[in-house]
């Protein structure tokens, strides 16, 4: 267990500086696509609600320092979502295509969801999204189209990152 930990921290640190360090300064991306977002949820839905819970408080961590976002705000969004998407652990069958891309679609709508409601509480220090401008809608579709080949490169690691009983010991 402590090693499928450490293997997932591991992807989740490579992805944290991948999309702070290089998709951030590509200037013709109207929006970054939060593969941390979509690592967290495939960690959820594979190995339930703590794992997920865990997962989601580091990559939210590696987020709050590689940003300028209010320190413990990426931390509670993903934290949050991989309690969440915890709940389907062993429901959905993630394989395909389209299911995939559903859950990528849900997870940034949730993301913004948490993200309104949490900005009701700090207005002045939380950026909310603004569902009809072009970062919103792009950031959307990208997160859409990319979360099952994040899934599929994922599923190379299974053997690494999945919980089974003989990686509990």
């Amino acid at each position: 267990m402590v090693r499928s930990f450490a293997f997932s921290i591991f992807i989740l640190l490579c992805f944290a500086l991948f999309e702070s360090a290089i998709l951030s300064n590509i200037i013709f991306l109207p929006a970054v696509p939060d593969f941390l977002l979509l690592c967290v949820v495939y960690f959820s839905v594979h190995n339930g609600r703590f794992y997920g819970t865990i997962t989601g408080f580091i990559a939210g961590l590696f987020f709050d320092f590689l940003t300028a976002a209010p320190v413990g705000l990426h931390c509670l969004l993903r934290t949050i979502s991989g309690y969440s998407f915890g709940f389907f652990n062993k429901i959905l069958n993630v394989e395909g295509f389209l299911l995939p891309a559903f859950i990528g679609f849900c997870a940034t709508l949730y993301k913004v969801l948490l993200l309104f409601v949490i900005s009701q509480f700090f207005p002045n220090s939380v950026r909310m999204y603004n569902i009809c401008s072009i970062v919103f809608v792009a950031e959307l579709i990208m997160n859409t189209v990319f979360t099952p080949f994040i899934f599929r490169f994922l599923d190379i690691f299974k053997r690494n990152i999945f919980i089974t009983s003989e990686n509990i010991a």
